[in-house]
């Protein structure tokens, strides 16, 4: 029996940092989150994905503080995250006492839902942030990170939608970060997981090839509960089908989402404004809005294709992109198919550039595409041949067990390497998450706050006990 879809508005943080490489501020958000609380989504995705980098590499925001802003703003609506596993928001696998503390921190300071999943699809990188956000009566909702290659199939992605399932999850998203599903592949993956797991099903699927909204609308009729989307002038290209266009669609069917388009509408005019506000800079890139059916061929997400870009343009490659899209899957191939989303998007993809533009493949090789083969960041979905580990590896050892397991508890060393930075307990995590950029950003909010407000940090320590 078909009830009413609910719609998970993107537009804080996927849909910016696939079409503005995460670059929206605070300020320019924080207008329009009144009438964001006002559309009744059932979510609103925010926070987590790269929104926590951008906001201490770029925009001198303290991440924490946005979260706590978002919170106040919109009191009636769901606030969600995205949540790397182990590696939480940052680009390594910490050990589980960080993972845990980070998931108390977001739930306190606001967060409902976290939307966690592994790169690798390695369940056991999520088991950690499962509990911890089960303990603080989160919602889980655990991501298949979706993918095409030999060894992904629908019965692949069913069992491992099977063992979140029996791990805590709540729902399971699709997390469709390329593009590939197509309507068929949607609908016949939705049916197989509806018979498979007793949990309601979210389906996230980019625009990047064109082929999102017919996805989306498939995977409803075959039984999907929840939809990601974008509001329009957000929306597209790299982004997510448009919201107001799904709402539209799915009107006075079985499906329909309930939403009220004259509520979404100041939504849409606001971010119109902004969009040719970032037109008008140059943030935007050409690239990025139009379709790629490309991304079939290579299965390159939206926001790898713009660091790649930019990877390229800082070397003055910028021509030998085509040759960069097709060596990426000549790289994960022989790393064992990982699914192309952070951080093995960024791992593979700078492989890529490296063996194009050094002209000789693994002439240089990363410490991260190393660790990822080693196993640092899971177990691969196919094997990985031994002679090629061993050319990477150069006598390494792999690892096998869960890599977690072999760190120490971690924290309270943070702690102490953090102290002389941090005015509020969730400082110790953004030092964890990006040491090497977090004591500029720490610096600067100081200038920041004795120039503005000398009681600030006072009410910071006294809002936010540990």
């Amino acid at each position: 029996m078909a009830t009413a879809v609910k719609i998970i508005e993107v537009a804080l943080r996927d849909a910016h940092q696939s079409l503005l490489a995460t670059r929206m501020t605070m300020d320019e958000m924080r207008p329009i989150l009144p009438a964001m609380n006002e559309v009744g989504y059932y979510a609103v995705e925010c926070w987590g994905g790269a929104t926590f980098d951008a906001c201490i590499r770029f925009l001198d925001e303290d991440p924490w503080e946005r979260l706590r802003i978002l919170r106040k703003e919109m009191p009636d609506t769901k606030l969600q995250m995205l949540f790397r596993g182990q590696n939480m928001l940052g680009y390594r696998p910490y050990a589980d006492d960080v993972v845990r503390y980070f998931v108390q921190k977001s739930v306190a300071n606001g967060i409902d839902i976290l939307r966690i999943f592994d790169a690798m699809n390695d369940a056991r990188n999520l088991q950690t942030a499962i509990d911890a956000a089960k303990q603080e009566k989160a919602h889980v909702q655990a991501a298949i990170s979706y993918t095409l290659s030999p060894v992904h199939s629908n019965e692949y992605f069913a069992q491992y939608a099977k063992q979140l399932e029996e791990m805590g999850a709540d729902s399971i998203c699709i997390k469709d970060m390329a593009g590939l599903l197509t309507p068929k592949a949607a609908f016949d993956l939705v049916q197989k997981l509806k018979q498979t797991v007793k949990l309601p099903i979210n389906l996230h699927s980019h625009y990047t090839s064109g082929l999102a909204s017919m996805s989306l609308l498939k995977g409803i009729e075959a039984g999907a509960d929840m939809i990601d989307t974008a509001i329009s002038p957000l929306a597209m290209g790299t982004s997510h089908s448009s919201t107001e266009s799904m709402v539209a669609a799915l009107r006075n069917t079985e499906y329909d989402t309930g939403l009220d388009l004259k509520k979404i509408e100041p939504v849409r005019q606001y971010f119109a404004k902004l969009r040719e506000k970032y037109l008008q800079n140059g943030q935007i890139s050409p690239k990025m809005l139009g379709v790629d059916a490309n991304t079939l061929l290579y299965q390159v997400p939206g926001g790898m294709l713009s660091n790649l870009l930019k990877q390229l343009k800082d070397a003055n490659k910028e021509d030998k992109l085509d040759e960069v899209l097709q060596e990426i899957p000549r790289v994960r191939q022989e790393a064992g198919y990982p699914p192309l989303v952070t951080p093995t998007s960024q791992i593979v993809g700078t492989q890529a550039v490296l063996n194009v533009i050094l002209g000789k493949r693994y002439q240089m090789v990363t410490k991260e595409f190393k660790a990822m083969i080693r196993g640092e960041y899971g177990k691969s979905p196919a094997p990985i041949n031994p002679e090629f580990a061993e050319q990477i590896l150069a006598g390494e050892s792999r690892i096998e067990c869960r890599f977690a397991d072999t760190l120490s508890p971690e924290l309270e060393q943070l702690k102490q390497q953090a102290t002389c930075y941090t005015i509020q307990p969730e400082d110790v995590l953004i030092y964890a998450m990006f040491p090497q950029i977090a004591p500029k950003f720490f610096e600067t909010r100081k200038q920041k706050q004795m120039g503005v407000d000398g009681d600030h940090v006072d009410y910071i320590q006294k809002s936010h006990p540990i």
